[in-house]
């Protein structure tokens, strides 16, 4: 008898962990439309700088928004041998971004290229790798993770971080 015990609560706890590990129905929806919302914000984003539309990516950042550029090992090497060569790692603000898509001439096709979107609901992480084209010529490529919040608005960039090769990729 106690060794059927002894078995029963044993069942019993794996059970209820295994329950509490499992996500809930709702946990697995939101997470699902989080995903949906985000790549939402990407479609966006991509619109946005293809349609030179600075505004449309300035509503996309939260208000103290950061772009952080990388330059690859490779890059910073050949930018150090310049005159006036750029640092490795360059921060700016999206307004700067959101002017340079306004003013820009060129034509502008910023591909991302097998997205990764992690979400709670809350919180997100986007990882890819990007080609930036300019004029159908790529000047930049390499990897980018976006942090995502989720807002009373609607979810919002707080930071993008990408590795920057730029020329042909």
């Amino acid at each position: 008898m106690k060794k059927m015990i002894l078995i029963a609560a044993i069942f019993l706890t794996f059970g209820c962990s295994i329950a509490a590990a499992a996500p809930s129905d709702d946990a697995a929806t939101t997470a699902t439309q989080a995903v949906a919302d985000i790549q939402h914000v990407m479609d966006t984003y991509h619109h946005a700088v293809a349609s030179h539309d600075g505004q449309g990516v300035s509503a996309l950042f939260l208000h103290n928004g950061t772009l952080v550029n990388v330059l690859s090992d490779k890059a910073f090497a050949a930018e150090k041998a310049k005159a006036n060569p750029k640092p490795k790692v360059r921060i700016s603000s999206y307004q700067d971004f959101a002017k340079f898509v306004s003013s820009t001439k060129s034509s502008l096709d910023p591909r991302h290229i097998d997205v990764q979107i992690k979400s709670d609901g809350t919180v997100a992480s986007v990882y890819f790798h990007f080609d930036f084209v300019m004029d159908g010529k790529v000047e930049n490529h390499g990897d980018e993770t976006w942090q995502l919040v989720k807002t009373v608005d609607g979810w919002r960039i707080v930071i993008i971080t990408y590795s920057s090769n730029p020329g042909a990729a």
